[in-house]
């Protein structure tokens, strides 16, 4: 089953949940005392729709609601009775209302290296470092994680390094990257000819088509934290387009409806690859569904999302920096059409920050002490599971592009990715117990063709490419 429908109703549809993913600055709330979340707000998926007025009375929730994607419907409702979301969530699932197939409460996320979280570790950049050569393009350029994953050899083997290639050709169309984070530097000399145009970019944040970061240097700690993410993208598949898109704010939060609509403008809009380097510690079900159907097209239960039509997307999500083994959302996800990534050292070790668990996962990407782009044309050094996600975005991007006329749906292709990875293990290693390291490899990710999976008579939308299974 696939998520179709026709490009009219695809963009009525994508219009309306922009508008209510964009927050004003002025209404943002820090979340309620039960809950780190948006304070009004609960999400609810219902079996059938005729049952929405009567739910919202029963609940105490405006029955217009806020937003709404998928069908069957999920809809944003505001609350109106006075009771928390927690409350009302309880109230809804315990025991559980047959009309409801979920609810959830909206709630808030952050970039994996925001300080003061109490499940991740805030891991700080600095600029001017000897090796980075005083904020200059030069330790970008020459840093050390490219060798230990063989990109340039990657890049030869290839014949590209991120347009796609067909019959050993060189069309000219480059893979797209979305990077969902705190918007980027869009005037960066590292972004200069790699970002889509202004059209397919989106400020989920304040409302409009221009993801700039926002904040100040060395005062705001989230400030840079897109600009450095998106530059790790750019040298790791450097032909490639980035699509920046603004879900978090100057100070690294965001919430799981604005991720969502991040998501599906990014494949609504073109992107192959999404890069996530953000977390929560709960698990939620919304983001849990839209990752299966950008996946394979449909949920276990029958959702599907009409709003990103065929379309696909590969995802990259950073496990966190938690220094243990406690899971990080949705990096834990477990869903197949995304790779959970852990930050490796140059010594091919377990970084001492990362948060680990083989049972959620995936593969590991070097992510200590990488330079990359700042706002202000600057560059500076940053350590974090944000700085491995992007890393492996950036593989599954140029693996994209090598096998453009495969039919890759996103699970092949990042399983593809692990099963050509560096399998170095380790037993009983504080604090993570058993490690299986799988870091990645650029080089071996692109030296043979994924295997293709896709059932016959089956079309999908890989970015802007019709992929056939016929």
């Amino acid at each position: 089953m696939t998520c179709s429908i026709s490009r009219i109703v695809q963009f009525i549809l994508l219009l309306a949940l922009t508008a209510a993913a964009y927050v004003p600055t002025g209404a943002q709330n820090v979340g309620t005392p039960d809950c780190s979340c948006v304070p009004d707000q609960v999400i609810v998926q219902l079996n059938t729709a005729s049952d929405l007025p009567a739910v919202a009375q029963q609940y105490g929730l405006d029955p217009t609601p806020v937003s709404q994607v998928a069908s069957p419907a999920i809809y944003l409702l505001r609350i109106t009775g006075g009771s928390t979301p927690t409350q009302v969530v309880a109230a809804m699932t315990t025991p559980g209302d047959g009309r409801i197939a979920f609810a959830e409460v909206n709630r808030k996320l952050s970039q994996v290296e925001r300080p003061g979280l109490s499940w991740t570790q805030g891991r700080s950049w600095a600029v001017g470092r000897s090796w980075a050569v005083g904020g200059s393009s030069k330790g970008y350029a020459s840093q050390w994680f490219p060798d230990v994953i063989r990109l340039n050899e990657a890049f030869a083997a290839a014949g590209t390094r991120g347009r796609r290639v067909v019959n050993g050709q060189d069309t000219g169309e480059p893979i797209v990257v979305a990077v969902l984070d705190t918007g980027i530097d869009l005037g960066h000399p590292a972004f200069t000819g790699k970002l889509v145009p202004a059209a397919d970019r989106w400020d989920f944040v304040d409302g409009d088509n221009d993801p700039s970061e926002v904040g100040v240097l060395r005062v705001d700690p989230a400030f840079g934290h897109g600009t450095h993410v998106a530059g790790i993208v750019a040298m790791t598949v450097p032909d490639a387009k980035i699509m920046p898109i603004r879900v978090l704010n100057k100070d690294g939060e965001g919430e799981l409806w604005r991720i969502t609509a991040g998501l599906i403008w990014a494949a609504s809009h073109g992107a192959d690859v999404a890069n996530l380097s953000l977390g929560y510690p709960e698990d939620v079900r919304l983001l849990h569904d839209l990752l299966d159907c950008v996946d394979v097209g449909s949920t276990a239960t029958g959702t599907t999302f009409p709003e990103i039509g065929t379309r696909r997307l590969a995802v990259s999500v950073s496990s966190g920096n938690g220094a243990g083994t406690t899971p990080v959302f949705p990096a834990a996800e477990q869903r197949d059409g995304m790779l959970s990534v852990a930050a490796s050292t140059r010594y091919d070790e377990l970084a001492p920050f990362s948060s680990y668990d083989r049972s959620w996962v995936d593969v590991s990407a070097p992510g200590e002490n990488i330079v990359s782009a700042l706002p202000g044309g600057r560059y500076g050094v940053w350590s974090g599971t944000s700085m491995a996600a992007p890393i492996v975005a950036g593989i599954t991007a140029l693996v994209r592009a090598r096998y453009t006329a495969a039919c890759l749906t996103p699970h092949a292709i990042l399983g593809h990715i692990k099963e050509n990875s560096v399998d170095i293990r380790w037993n009983d290693l504080p604090p993570w117990g058993n490690v299986r390291l799988n870091r990645v490899d650029a080089l071996s990710a692109v030296a043979t063709a994924p295997v293709c999976p896709a059932s016959p008579n089956t079309e999908l939308i890989f970015g802007t490419e019709l992929i056939s299974g016929r």
